[in-house]
């Protein structure tokens, strides 16, 4: 199966493949077993090697952030030389031996690597309001950074809680000036929403480019990738994108250039495609949905949201039901209250809708549209310039069995 795997992704014609746990030049990770869970890898460490290495971030707008988060933007955001992750316990509602821990966390994989603390970021996902134990977690990012390697497969099993496995890639991606490598590992399954998601994600390239390029392109991409996705609402307060070049292969990327162009078109089908893996893997999830919304600019976006969100829309998307009226529903109940509402509706292109009307079709046919993983609906809404998407999971029942019994 290719990395490439949703008929929303369009694969970059000028990157290929390369194996999914490659890293690209200059960068190394790990990840140990530290004994947060119950078993399993519990701590990843990523670094480059290089000094020239430029960064970017971004992280959740939950107003109750996590201690990672806070340290993390407190750091050097442009110059990140390390990340230092752990799953099994999210460090958030700690107070301040929460803030000491991942200062801890911070600290050590500065002194192991050689690096100033404040170019080291840091992430921690899992249980809210539980003690992250500081000598465990210490004591593994040291083991990581002694079993530093090549590849990131022990690193991107480290980071994962409810998902399923990995979710990581690799590409080569072919600039006019020569090739460079693009990887990316990320994680996330449940407390899904933007802006973002329980998620992490790591991005690493050995191409060299100017730090306000790597910001740019990381914030652009991911507005059309994490940005995008809902499996059950929830904005996470430990939600956390680093991206790292560090210049390695000698390859150049200039600002406004073609190369940058491809670069970026390369980076935004990576993060979109992690995204949907997200989506994918949603606790319990089916299927994945796709809402397209045209229409007035200020609603587009809520509508969408509406939808994605609805818990009936949800039900029926798991389910194979095209019941249109709770799209309908969904979308109006997100409409300014006292003004007319009127749309148009389609499922897997069929039109299902028209002008609010709903059309006579042929019931087992349009049944049949949404037996498949990725079911695409579309919404026109009244007025014109605004379009927007949201890529969202069904509801099962094994969601509910799932988080009722998370901690216990």
């Amino acid at each position: 199966m290719t990395f490439f795997s949703s008929r929303w992704v369009e694969s970059p014609v000028h990157a290929g493949e390369a194996k999914d746990t490659e890293l690209p030049a200059g960068f190394r990770a790990a990840g140990v077993a530290a004994g947060i869970k119950p078993s399993g890898l519990d701590v990843g460490v990523l670094v480059s090697d290089a000094p020239e290495t430029v960064s970017a971030a971004r992280f959740t707008t939950n107003a109750r952030l996590g201690a990672p988060v806070l340290v993390s933007k407190q750091a050097d955001l442009a110059r990140l030389r390390a990340v230092v992750a752990n799953s099994g316990c999210s460090n958030v509602g700690d107070g301040q031996r929460g803030l000491d821990t991942a200062a801890a966390m911070q600290e050590a994989a500065a002194r192991r690597l050689g690096v100033d603390p404040l170019q080291v970021g840091v992430a921690s996902t899992g249980v809210i309001g539980h003690e992250l134990p500081r000598d465990k977690v210490v004591a593994g990012v040291n083991s990581a950074c002694e079993e530093l390697g090549l590849h990131a497969d022990g690193f991107s099993e480290a980071i994962l809680t409810s998902d399923s496995g990995p979710k990581r890639a690799c590409l080569d991606v072919h600039l006019g000036s020569g090739t460079v490598k693009l990887a990316a590992q990320a994680k996330g399954a449940g407390m899904i929403e933007p802006r973002y998601a329980t998620m992490f994600c790591f991005v690493q390239t050995d191409a060299r480019m100017p730090q306000e390029t790597l910001d740019l392109l990381t914030g652009v991409c991911v507005k059309r990738s994490f940005d995008r996705i809902s499996v059950d609402g929830q904005l996470s307060t430990s939600d956390t994108v680093f991206a790292l070049a560090n210049g390695s292969s000698g390859v150049a990327i200039e600002p406004e250039s073609d190369d940058e162009l491809r670069f970026g078109e390369a980076l935004d089908a990576l993060l979109r495609q992690l995204a949907l893996m997200i989506v994918a893997d949603g606790e319990g999830a089916r299927r994945v949905g796709r809402i397209v919304v045209n229409g007035r600019p200020d609603a587009v976006e809520p509508v969408a949201r509406s939808i994605a969100n609805s818990p009936l829309v949800k039900a029926a998307l798991h389910g194979g039901d095209p019941n249109f009226g709770r799209i309908v529903q969904a979308a109006g109940q997100a409409w300014p209250a006292g003004e007319p509402f009127v749309a148009d509706v389609s499922i897997e292109g069929r039109m299902v809708v028209s002008a609010g009307e709903a059309l006579e079709v042929d019931a087992a046919a349009l049944a049949e549209l949404v037996q498949g993983g990725e079911i695409e609906y579309g919404l026109t809404l009244p007025g014109e310039g605004g379009e927007t998407e949201v890529f969202f999971s069904d509801l099962s029942p094994e969601y509910v069995t799932f988080n009722a019994d998370y901690t216990s």
